[in-house]
């Protein structure tokens, strides 16, 4: 941090002059948009998505009032007939992640997410996790519109978040929120799939003036990960009518290592092999380049109560992780195949037809290269190792740039005249792109012998989703307290996956395959052309939601949805909502609902070569789609849906400065779709693999495919609790509480594909008990907070390994997180602050494990396993 002082005016100075730039250029564009939005306008009325009304309230109402959940007008979170959190933007900057995710974690009780490290491509993003549910259980929305999925497919993904596809809703910056709304419930009946666990609502900051700039760097306390983030948001008039709001966020991360050096790797170091790295390998979080995002949102008045809206976002992003070592000796099928014994000899002659004729290298020695075999096998110009271009063995770098874009363009209003008089109309449209261009570098494709490159491009994977909406509302006068609100609506959504190949050293076979060498870009086969192509899958649905006060104390509510999808066929769900008040304090609520997700169509169809440990052994584990020859074999079949039931109870008490909420929630999920375990490809199966159509079967150690494997029960509690008051004079002191105890059972799995270890994951691998206590006390020219947070004991493994000596019960541990700002001026703020403050150690591993993974600690892990994070921020407000 030494360097921190000059690096910090160098970015803040090029920042302001973007800024004065920026606001130049967007000037002139305003007055020429007005036009362009308003052709949007007409067009969107044949091609587009719906956006839930936002009330534009005070900065008091920000934090108060949800769109999500109620087709309605806004509620109040108290007066939800379902759980609501409601973040304010400005809170959502008051972490020193390198994201906004570790603050939703500690607002929200039953939310968490987890960095992964060397995980495959869970590595390039952070799943996320609602009520013990995996990441794409819960519903992402964007000023009330459905948020693409990424491209990515989590193929390791910590245990309960293994093969989920979800969006990433990292690219979000904090500088563009208004605020983050969190529905804790079951929403299937209102938005459709995906919503088992909840919804969350990201609203975009909608001013038309001011704006602000912001530089953080910081790094942990082990002296790496150094970050900078700089992110702005300015507001622009578009003529009197309307607004432009634009944000942007730069960031870059060093990559972390909290690995050891594997004992094996020290072994050849002694034995004289000067190749070998010290680490051999990294363990830790990716390193991150170039983390560009830019959101605009725009809206425009028409005048008679209609308007039109316009946002959308630009991402990009490389991320760099690192891969497993392969040791010189004994990684299978690249320099032996009897586990170390001798050393994997490639004949040339042999390749061409002729007869073998290269002999036998020992390789159960200290080191192999300093052997007389050794030395004989490389001079014969007919016999090679792989050992020639790697004698020290490699650690493959796995890296991935990310691109994400959508646009949304809708119109809404009312309608003055004709049979529809007096209806609320949102007419829009939508479209969301995700791409991921994988690449491998540090590595070889072994059936290539020595001709093979060392750096591959092996391909893309590409997620597309169009939508399109209508939702009418209008309040019915039944004779009731209020207006019966009625509201019904239409969607239509394409989604398509989509593979493309990478370049042809990454997935061929070469010549030396048939001698044992492994086939593609080792670490991560590169796609073929079989596995290349698109597929494509759409959907209709139809809802109709109603809302009454049957007596001023008494809401009820219903809704039911019908989807049909063009791959599997249709489905309906219900959900039931009532909210009574029983005294101007005290309020219960509770709600049933039916709910569903959809297979994703990239579970359906992808594929995927990648390095997995079973046992404590690197294997070759490929991810096949369910209805592939080789996993059809193994039992795969066509996925359909998920289906669940849930229903949930609690109540409000609010009294003068003190808010608290207690719910309890239940969610069966039956037909659980997941990534299967390792299914062993075995010796006995091979001449009938061939004989389908499955090239060299011998080179796959293992088989995976997506599944609806498992039934599970979901149970919990959530405790939210809010209190303000003065303690010290002239400043206001607020206590926060979140509380969450989660449980998950199994209640039903398929042994053949779902392991027991994989059980034990779902059901013990995230803390039973989880809470944050925050105290905030704000003076004249002074803020703090201090924040506790709490996770309970939780069953840790480390890469997806459940054997004895790889897993166990990690202890339950205490982090605190701590923050002070001074406000050097109306629009100067100087911030600086910790995570982890004391620095408290993530479970270590059993030492036995330390010689295959070169890690200290378990990859799974409530809290980051880095350690303390410090960091400064400036900010400067406009």
């Amino acid at each position: 941090m030494v360097t921190f002082v000059p690096r910090l005016f160098k970015h803040y100075k090029k920042i302001l002059s973007w800024k004065t730039t920026m606001k130049t250029s967007i000037t002139k564009l305003a007055k020429n948009i007005r036009y362009v939005i308003a052709a949007s306008a007409a067009a969107s009325v044949v091609s587009i998505s719906p956006v839930i009304a936002q009330e534009a309230g005070s900065d008091d109402n920000v934090e108060k009032i949800a769109v999500v959940g109620s087709r309605a007008a806004p509620r109040s979170v108290a007066d939800s007939p379902v759980p609501i959190d409601i973040i304010g933007g400005d809170e959502l900057s008051k972490s020193g992640s390198v994201d906004m995710l570790d603050m939703l974690i500690s607002a929200v009780p039953s939310f968490n997410s987890r960095t992964q490290p060397i995980s495959d491509a869970a590595t390039l993003v952070r799943p996320i996790n609602l009520r013990g549910l995996s990441s794409d259980s819960t519903l992402i929305l964007v000023n009330g519109k459905r948020r693409h999925r990424a491209a990515v497919i989590a193929f390791q993904g910590g245990g309960i978040n293994d093969g989920a596809q979800g969006p990433d809703i990292s690219v979000i910056p904090s500088a563009a929120l208004k605020q983050v709304e969190v529905l804790r419930d079951g929403a299937a009946a209102q938005y459709g799939s995906d919503a088992i666990a909840g919804v969350m609502n990201f609203v975009l900051k909608d001013a038309a003036d001011g704006g602000s700039l912001s530089i953080k760097q910081g790094e942990y306390y082990e002296g790496d990960g150094d970050a900078t983030i700089i992110d702005g948001n300015i507001g622009l008039p578009l003529t009197d009518d309307g607004f432009v709001n634009l944000s942007f966020q730069l960031k870059n991360a060093d990559a972390t290592n909290r690995g050891v050096q594997r004992s094996d790797a020290q072994g050849l170091i002694d034995a004289g092999n000067t190749a070998v790295g010290n680490p051999a390998q990294t363990w830790g979080n990716p390193e991150i380049n170039d983390d560009l995002t830019i959101f605009a949102n725009a809206g425009f008045d028409l005048g008679d109560d209609k308007e039109v809206y316009m946002f959308g976002n630009y991402s990009e992003r490389d991320a760099i992780g690192g891969f497993y070592y392969r040791n010189p000796h004994n990684r299978g099928n690249v320099y032996s195949v009897d586990d170390g014994e001798t050393l994997l000899i490639g004949d040339i002659g042999l390749s061409q037809g002729l007869e073998p004729s290269c002999g036998t290298v020992p390789a159960n020695v200290p080191n192999v290269l300093n052997t007389d075999a050794y030395q004989e096998m490389v001079a014969d110009p007919n016999c090679f190792a792989m050992n020639q271009i790697f004698p020290g063995g490699y650690t493959p770098a796995f890296g991935g740039t990310i691109n994400d874009t959508s646009l949304t363009v809708g119109t809404k209003g009312e309608i003055k005249e004709g049979y529809l008089a007096d209806v609320m109309f949102d007419i829009s449209g939508s479209v969301g792109r995700s791409k991921v261009s994988f690449n491998l570098t540090n590595t070889l494709n072994p059936s290539l012998g020595l001709d093979t490159p060392t750096s591959f491009d092996t391909g893309k994977y590409i997620q597309l989703e169009k939508t399109f909406n209508l939702d009418l509302v209008k309040g019915i006068e039944a004779g009731l307290n209020e207006p019966i609100n009625f509201a019904g609506g239409f969607e239509w959504r394409q989604e398509s996956f989509e593979i493309v190949a990478g370049e042809e050293a990454s997935w061929i076979a070469g010549p030396y395959a048939d001698q044992g060498f492994n086939i593609g870009s080792h670490g991560f086969k590169g796609f073929g052309p079989e596995a290349a192509g698109k597929n494509t899958r759409r959907n209709i649905a139809f809802y109709l939601d109603v809302e009454a006060y049957v007596t001023e104390d008494l809401l009820i509510g219903g809704a039911v949805r019908y989807e049909d999808f063009s791959s599997f066929g249709d489905t309906t769900n219900y959900k039931l909502t009532l909210q009574y008040t029983l005294t101007d304090e005290i309020s219960l609520r509770g709600s049933t609902s039916t709910g569903f997700r959809a297979p994703t169509v990239g579970q359906a169809n992808v594929v995927n070569t990648a390095t997995s440990i079973v046992n404590g052994d690197l294997i070759q584990s490929f991810t096949a789609p369910p209805t592939d020859p080789l996993a059809a074999f193994y039992g795969g079949k066509e996925l359909t849906p998920e289906n669940s039931t849930s229903f949930a109870f609690g109540g409000v008490y609010q009294s003068g400065d003190l808010f608290f909420t207690l719910d309890y929630y239940n969610i069966e999920v039956e037909d659980r779709i997941t990534q299967s375990s390792q299914i062993t490809v075995r010796p006995e199966d091979y001449a009938q693999l061939e004989a389908i159509g499955v090239q060299n079967p011998e080179l796959t150690s293992a088989v995976t495919y997506f599944a609806n494997d498992f039934d599970t029960t979901t149970q919990g509690i959530d405790i939210v609790a809010n209190y303000s008051m003065e303690i010290f004079d002239s400043g206001d002191t607020k206590f926060a509480l979140a509380f969450n105890w989660n449980e998950t059972s199994v209640d039903k799995f398929n042994p053949d594909t779902t392991s027991d270890g994989k059980v034990k994951r779902l059901e013990k691998g995230m803390p039973n008990y989880r809470s944050t206590f925050t105290v905030s006390q704000d003076w004249d020219s002074v803020s703090m907070f201090v924040r506790a947070n709490y996770f309970d004991n939780y069953y840790a493994t480390h890469a997806d390994d459940t054997s004895f000596g790889w897993s166990g019960m990690a202890s339950a541990a205490v982090t605190i997180d701590l923050e002070v700002n001074y406000f050097l001026n109306d629009q100067i703020t100087l911030s600086a602050g910790a995570n982890n403050l004391l620095d408290q150690e993530a479970e270590k591993l059993k030492d036995d494990a330390y010689a295959v993974v070169g890690g200290a600690y378990y990859e799974s892990g409530p809290f980051d396993y880095n350690g303390g994070f410090y960091y400064v921020k400036a900010t400067y407000n406009f």
